[in-house]
């Protein structure tokens, strides 16, 4: 039996005796004394600055009294009672992993709508907030330049047009004429052949008649013919093309006098005012940002550790402050081919993720940050418990610890799906898990297979 410092261990008593129950006063003795310091042969007393219950007394003390149940061990070769440990009864649910990511809430279509025209603008139509319809005016500007400059266009695609008329006039003449010259000669030389034959005509006569024949081939040659047909050099056809260009592109800047919406949306920027020029925009921001922000979505990077996991149509959880704790639904809807650098010095590679948010009619806006959920696993009607139950073994395996009979059983598993606090168990051997058998939650390394121990509740 324990005697107290006194007279350190009474063997004979820890051999034939039974342990006699502590008053409180030898309880507090007991706990002073074991806490109690050596410095230089002195005993010192821990100091506290508190009164202990006697509750924190016996937490506070275990330890050293474990050292107290090891010596009567030893000394007294009997064995020290059963360790008491924290049960839970083991049961099936669901156990759900999830990714939690954050990036910012924004329209699934938004463009920038710009100007190049040095135009000053005369009037805006709308300002940041107001929805837009495709095709809406959103700001006119100076348009007489524009106008001049399309009227200087317009006269040099109608100069190309008649000069381009003019030559083709003169290829079709003069293509007919040569024809017609090509056929003289050619009658004239078949006459002089003949009469060469005759010997009416000598050698030099009929080689001029075929020299003028050779004449008259090379100048109908010169024409260019289209299906047969005589046409002006392509030369003329080509300035056509290029006038033609230049006043598409005069009619243009003048329809751009008129900034309209390329989509159905609405303003969330508006970057000019009026009498400033378009193409001079506060810090050279774009006029306008038009985004369609009936349906809202998020642009998340997802690191290439978890990617993996990731797939199109995964329902994921949406929050953000402006929520005040309330959730909307996502989902996974994108994900690019190709990965990017994170920044920051990081090696890690992180790969663009698009969230859609399927709830409508919420109070997320676009471009706020929120955060998001995607739900990567969901494990129903299986074996979970805290991942804090779940052992390694020295031999790299996982096992829980079941108490039964007062000793400790333990069962080999592995681990499925598991979410922050807990995991999905599966069996190394069927059957080996049962609904309600007691397993310590947060079992120590120092639990072995057969120790025995005593279960209780964990502490509420």
């Amino acid at each position: 039996m324990w005697k107290g410092r006194k007279g350190g261990l009474d063997q004979a008593g820890a051999e034939n005796q039974e342990a006699e129950p502590m008053s409180e006063e030898t309880f507090d003795l007991e706990l002073q004394s074991l806490m109690t310091e050596e410095t230089g042969g002195k005993k010192k007393k821990k100091k506290t600055g508190k009164t202990w219950t006697r509750k924190r007394k016996i937490v506070t003390g275990a330890g050293a009294l474990g050292v107290v149940f090891l010596l009567l061990r030893i000394f007294s070769g009997g064995g020290a009672k059963p360790v008491t440990v924290s049960t839970i009864p083991l049961s099936k649910g669901e156990v759900v992993e999830m990714l939690s990511v954050s990036g910012p809430v924004q329209g699934t279509d938004s463009v920038e709508v710009v100007s190049n025209l040095h135009a000053e603008i005369l009037e805006l139509t709308v300002k940041e907030g107001d929805k837009v319809e495709k095709g809406q005016l959103l700001a006119a500007l100076d348009d007489k330049d524009a106008k001049k400059e399309v009227d200087i266009a317009q006269n040099g695609y109608d100069l190309a047009v008649s000069t381009y008329k003019d030559k083709q006039l003169e290829a079709e003449n003069g293509y007919a004429k040569a024809k017609q010259d090509y056929g003289m000669a050619k009658a004239a030389y078949d006459r002089s052949l003949l009469l060469f034959q005759g010997g009416d005509i000598s050698q030099v006569e009929l080689d001029q008649a075929s020299a003028a024949v050779d004449d008259a081939q090379r100048q109908l040659s010169s024409y260019p013919l289209t299906d047969g047909k005589p046409s002006a050099n392509e030369s003329y056809g080509l300035q056509i093309e290029k006038a033609a260009f230049e006043l598409e592109q005069k009619k243009e800047d003048l329809d751009g006098t008129k900034i309209t919406s390329p989509i159905d949306g609405t303003v969330v920027r508006v970057n000019c005012k009026v009498g400033r020029f378009a193409d001079k925009t506060d810090d050279d921001k774009p006029m306008f940002i038009i985004s369609n922000l009936d349906v809202l979505e998020m642009k998340i990077n997802v690191s290439e550790y978890s990617i993996g996991k990731v797939a199109i149509g995964q329902p994921v959880e949406i929050s953000a402050d402006i929520l005040n704790g309330e959730t909307v639904k996502g989902e996974v809807t994108a994900i690019s081919p190709t990965g990017e650098e994170k920044g920051g010095g990081s090696t890690e590679r992180v790969i663009p993720t698009t969230i859609r948010v399927m709830d409508q009619n919420t109070r997320l806006i676009a471009g706020i940050t929120a955060k998001a959920k995607i739900e990567l696993q969901r494990a129903k009607q299986v074996w979970v418990a805290p991942l804090s139950a779940v052992l390694q073994q020295p031999d790299g395996t996982m096992a829980v610890a079941a108490v039964e009979d007062g000793k400790v059983r333990m069962i080999p598993v592995k681990t499925g799906v598991e979410s922050d606090i807990e995991a999905e168990l599966i069996p190394q051997e069927e059957g080996a898990l049962t609904e309600g058998l007691q397993i310590i939650d947060t079992p120590s390394s120092m639990i072995t297979d057969g120790m025995a121990v005593t279960a209780a509740p964990p502490v509420q």
